[in-house]
């Protein structure tokens, strides 16, 4: 049988020590990561020279397999009867139980504009009409688009002709 190298035989697995760290620190609110690992550290004084990034990585997988509750910066060890507890937030609306009879859809309706369908024909554009390049465009009021021309000045004499 091969002996692990850097751990020494006597420890325990990490996971049996925080499960004892956690119970022994009787926390109602859970312990945090550094009260678990000054219990360890002060419980079995020869630790691995990684120790904290080790205890952060079990910590982590135990969280993420549900064997440790992370909430409030605390690790907790669940209650099997507690309801399990909500995030910040809006809590989701509950969904509505299908009427009997009724048919799943089998695809979630899209949103948006629907696809155009590739098989379909195009409608045949309009002509547009050729307006002479001379003129503005007028619109449907009869009056040129944009902003009316800056009137010129007649003359600067003063207005009144002299015979």
């Amino acid at each position: 049988m091969a002996t692990e190298v850097g751990k020494p035989p006597s420890l325990p697995s990490y996971p049996q020590m925080i499960f004892e760290a956690m119970s022994a620190l009787q926390q109602k609110d859970g312990a945090n990561k550094t009260a678990i690992s000054k219990y360890i550290e002060s419980r079995y004084g020869d630790l691995p020279a990684g120790h904290s990034n080790l205890l952060s990585a079990h910590l982590t997988r135990m969280k993420d397999t549900g064997e440790v509750v992370f909430f409030k910066n605390n690790y907790l060890i669940p209650d099997p009867t507690a309801p399990p507890r909500r995030g910040r937030g809006r809590p989701p609306k509950p969904k509505d139980p299908l009427a009997p009879g009724a048919v799943v859809p089998s695809e979630p309706k899209s949103r948006g504009r629907p696809k155009k369908d590739p098989n379909a024909e195009s409608a045949p554009k309009k002509p547009k009409p050729v307006a002479p390049s001379a003129q503005p465009a007028v619109s449907k009021t009869g009056r040129p688009r944009g902003r009316p021309r800056k009137v010129q000045p007649q003359s600067a004499g003063g207005g009144a002709e002299e015979s």
